[in-house]
């Protein structure tokens, strides 16, 4: 299996449509055989859904991620575990072990960037948020 997980400096970086990379980690027989960091060379939304099936992908670990990114994510057969914050290498271990803390119904993390939740539709409000990590600030 190979996973995923949007990466800064360590830690889980927390919007998908933003990150410049990606770890890497190959699993085979509940163990890390393989691990790279890898550059999205200035993909973002949902061309990255596209670069990770390319490269393999089959679970991608990830903070916050736009509806429209969740849908190319689906349509590559790629599965999604969002609202994670942390350690990336924690994160994986916990995955690999089955406890994995994560939000089915993420929606997006932008930390009152000013943007909207990946979406370019006008009026778009990042409505019907659940606490997904974001501490409040996406309301």
């Amino acid at each position: 299996m190979r996973i995923a997980i949007t990466y800064e400096n360590g830690q889980i970086f927390q919007h998908f449509g933003h990150t410049q990379q990606f770890k890497i980690y190959d699993v085979n027989d509940g163990a890390i055989t393989e691990e790279n960091i890898v550059n999205t060379n200035g993909n973002g939304h949902g061309a990255l859904a596209g670069f990770l099936m390319s490269i393999g992908v089959q679970t991608l670990i990830c903070g916050g991620i736009g509806g429209g990114a969740q849908m190319a994510l689906a349509q590559a057969g790629i599965k999604l575990y969002g609202g994670v914050s942390g350690s990336a290498d924690e994160a994986v271990k916990a995955f690999i072990d089955g406890k994995l803390g994560y939000d089915p119904d993420v929606k997006c993390s932008h930390h009152g960037e000013g943007h909207t939740c990946g979406s370019h539709s006008e009026g778009h409000s990042c409505g019907g948020h659940s606490d997904h990590g974001c501490g409040g600030s996406c309301h």
